[in-house]
């Protein structure tokens, strides 16, 4: 039995484009952010999802609801904290210089109160072990975030692309099957292309 997940990087905001590391800010969309969620609900108006995740993040909310709207789904959506971005400790809202300028080129390095990648994962998994079983067979929604979404893809599917930057609303498509994962769309943002 086949569990098909799409996963869903919520649409931009006025800190993708400044360059700040959001983290578990709550930041909300920018109208193009919001513009993005309409098309590609749109793209997905044909789709029949069984169920609609969410980050409880206002970004991901925000596009979760959006695409629902726009697809007439007729579920609720549900949240799972175990979904949003990875903490980003003390360097939330701040740029790539600013970090450099404060901490020095080895801020990684430092103990600023960064989520680690295992702790990301460790929920993650915990949370799609817990979908795979409660929904075997179903196809579901979940909208997060980039970070969190890439460090996912790199634990499940070792060989796919996850090296690459999420774009912003773009799709990546995971399927469970036999105690297994694979991943069928990376990354994809055709609705913003058209």
């Amino acid at each position: 039995m086949t569990t098909r997940i799409a996963i869903i990087r919520h649409g931009s905001t006025a800190w993708n484009k400044a360059g700040k590391l959001q983290g578990s800010s709550d930041i909300p969309l920018d109208e193009e952010g919001r513009e993005q969620a309409r098309r590609l609900g749109l793209r997905l108006m044909g789709e029949t999802y069984d169920i609609v995740y969410s980050s409880r993040l206002q970004r991901a909310k925000e596009t979760a609801q959006i695409i629902a709207d726009a697809m007439q789904h007729p579920h609720i959506l549900l949240e799972d904290d175990r979904i949003r971005e990875a903490g980003g400790g003390l360097t939330e809202g701040t740029t790539e210089e600013e970090r450099v300028s404060k901490w020095g080129s080895d801020w990684k390095q430092l103990d600023l109160g960064i989520e680690t990648p295992e702790e990301v994962v460790a929920r993650g998994t915990e949370f799609l072990s817990e979908l795979v079983a409660k929904y075997p067979g179903k196809k579901i929604l979940i909208v997060s975030h980039g970070g969190f979404i890439r460090k996912m893809i790199r634990e499940l599917v070792p060989d796919a692309p996850h090296q690459h930057m999420l774009k912003n609303t773009s799709i990546t498509e995971i399927l469970h099957s036999d105690n297994s994962w694979s991943c069928h769309l990376y990354n994809c943002v055709q609705h913003l292309e058209d």
